[in-house]
């Protein structure tokens, strides 16, 4: 098994859930984005959330705080992400937000459904859901991230004429469980743009994109 097959469960330096046909809100970031003491602070805060889920009694309940720091966490990051003044923005180039943006919809009905992205001056986030591939397993996340990261990552560096490290590897996901939380979960990234003070209405944020859901 490659570290692109499709797994339910896995983990990094983040837990990754992906059970077959579920719905993922997805968030990455450029790489050099966050200051190193945003990122000493992160590993710490996820060091005292793997203690705690080691001390857990079951499965069941190592699961849950699982959850909990991911989404803890994510809360953290994020807000890092927004408030962030220095460090790579290259996203914030309209041409380069729009090399993102194009790559989300090429990719549209062949690795997932796509139901909304905002691409932000440092970090992306997207809500989709992974296609089967030509062997009828789900694609993973990892997968479908790699192409678009990878893609990308290419042109921009040509168009910027540099090279290196354009994404930072590891991406934050969370399994969207039902409509109701799928709908919440695009309000929140329609409204990225305004919580950072990009803009005061999300329609007026160019690099924002959502499906009507039935």
């Amino acid at each position: 098994m490659n570290r692109f097959s499709y797994r339910p469960y896995y983990e990094r330096n983040l837990p990754h859930f992906q059970p077959a046909g579920a719905t993922l809100f997805v968030t990455f970031r450029l790489a050099g984005s966050l200051p190193v003491r945003v990122i000493q602070e992160l590993l710490a805060q996820s060091e005292q959330w793997t203690l705690k889920a080691q001390a857990a009694a079951d499965s069941k309940s190592r699961e849950m705080i699982a959850l909990q720091a991911q989404r803890a966490l994510f809360a953290h990051w994020d807000e890092a992400l927004d408030l962030a003044r220095a460090g790579s923005r290259w996203l914030a180039m309209p041409e380069i937000a729009a090399l993102v943006a194009d790559a989300f919809h090429h990719l549209d009905g062949q690795s997932y459904e796509l139901l909304g992205f905002c691409v932000m001056p440092n970090h992306v986030h997207a809500v989709l859901t992974p296609l089967n591939g030509g062997d009828g397993e789900p694609q993973s996340m990892s997968a479908v991230l790699h192409s678009l990261k990878s893609f990308t990552a290419h042109e921009a560096n040509r168009h910027l004429h540099r090279q290196g490290q354009f994404w930072q590897h590891e991406s934050y996901d969370h399994w969207v469980r039902n409509v109701k939380e799928c709908r919440r979960t695009l309000n929140y990234v329609c409204a990225n743009p305004v919580k950072a003070g990009l803009v005061e209405d999300w329609h007026d944020w160019q690099w924002t994109y959502v499906r009507e859901l039935e």
